[in-house]
């Protein structure tokens, strides 16, 4: 049995004028996703715990099989996993975004999806400026990197800063104990950064500058039950971002970076699917994560977001398919983390859809199409999502 699993991260949303009262699920052409919803199992599942933050960290464990409740300490922590980062036991690992405000203002949480060269550039410089025995800040892709302090930081409350563009960002600074720390660093890392020579070819150039660092996401490392040990089966993970590799890595699986993933929609589908279709000659599981329809709702663009379900359908699942077709079994595993709606602008913990397709057939399949409203028609719930990834590998 060979398993596949696509996460299409934020395609669920809510009902939308602008698509006639249709979510962008609803909207997309994906003949090829219907398909096995049709003939697959079609229902509702719950990744983001109720008092947890609906993040793709909290709702990729979840799919993972793994209880965020027992499990999740912070983003951070998942992110440092993926490029090989093993802090110790009395440190405390941040995402760090590096951000564009303007005046009071968070402009832009990815400073104009900066360049992984020109943000490395910026992170060795704020690491020679501020580094010591106890800070650390280590370049990641584009606008993400790490910071690493030593100390208990667990208590500091921050803020996703795609939760807040538009708004005062002095409103958002870390709050509680231990935060002061964190609050110096943001303040101090602007000082240097107006002036950074990047920032200063970015201007000229009309790009975003990259003119303060954001702190979020801080934990202490996970130790996870791997795939091996928990469902005898090898795999990997393949994504742009650096959580669900990270994740991966975490539960044992490899981590496949793909030339041309961008993390948006216009990133290298025929490289990802072809790495998958790779995995599996060899392992028995794959997880492919998508991400550029999350960014199309962080930015409103519901045009974007309907184009990157279609190219999912398109360069993915039928594609997927047609390679899955040598083998004797398989099964696909097709669902959102999250919600992302486009009115929101960020994520929710609305329960999404899922699908499980099996070559050789399922016993009642939905005859519905993967939409949320045919989803929540089924009756067919999972109220814990870290208990979906069981039944799938073994119903």
């Amino acid at each position: 049995m060979k398993y596949a699993v696509v996460i299409g991260d934020g395609m669920a949303d809510f009902p939308l004028e602008i698509l006639g009262g249709r979510t962008p699920l609803e909207a997309a052409r994906k003949p090829n996703i219907d398909a096995l919803s049709r003939e697959g199992i079609l229902g509702m599942t719950w990744n983001v715990p109720s008092g947890m933050d609906p993040g793709s960290d909290v709702a990729i464990m979840s799919i993972l099989g793994y209880d965020p409740v027992a499990n999740f300490t912070g983003r951070g922590p998942l992110e440092a996993a993926s490029i090989g980062i093993r802090a110790a036991a009395d440190e405390t690992v941040f995402r760090c975004n590096i951000i564009n405000v303007n005046g009071d203002i968070l402009n832009d949480y990815s400073s104009g999806h900066i360049p992984t060269a020109q943000a490395a550039e910026i992170i060795h410089t704020l690491d020679s400026g501020f580094g010591s025995d106890s800070i650390h800040f280590i370049p990641g892709i584009s606008y993400r990197h790490i910071l690493i302090l030593k100390g208990d930081y667990s208590r500091v409350k921050c803020f996703p800063p795609h939760d807040h563009m538009g708004e005062p960002w002095e409103k958002f600074l870390p709050q509680g104990e231990g935060a002061e720390i964190l609050i110096q660093l943001i303040r101090d890392s602007q000082q240097i950064l107006e002036s950074h020579p990047v920032n200063a070819r970015r201007r000229n150039r009309g790009h975003k500058s990259a003119n303060l660092i954001w702190p979020w996401g801080g934990g202490k490392m996970q130790l996870l039950e791997s795939y091996r040990e928990r469902y005898k089966l090898r795999g990997a993970v393949i994504s742009a971002v650096d959580l669900a590799r990270g994740l991966g890595v975490l539960a044992g699986l490899d981590s496949i970076i793909v030339e041309g993933a961008t993390g948006m929609v216009d990133t290298n589908y025929e490289g990802k699917l072809q790495s998958a279709l790779n995995t599996l000659e060899d392992g028995d599981i794959v997880f492919i994560h998508l991400e550029g329809c999350d960014e199309a709702s962080h930015i409103g663009d519901v045009d974007l977001k309907v184009r990157g379900i279609e190219q999912i359908d398109s360069r993915i699942i039928k594609p997927l398919i047609e390679g899955l077709k040598i083998y004797d079994d398989f099964k696909i595993l097709f669902m959102p983390d999250h919600a992302t709606p486009i009115p929101l602008r960020t994520h929710n913990r609305d329960p999404v859809p899922f699908l499980i397709y099996r070559k050789s057939g399922v016993e009642s399949p939905s005859g519905r199409e993967f939409t949320e409203k045919a989803a929540h028609q089924t009756g067919v719930e999972f109220r814990k999502g870290f208990e979906l990834m069981p039944f799938f590998l073994n119903f």
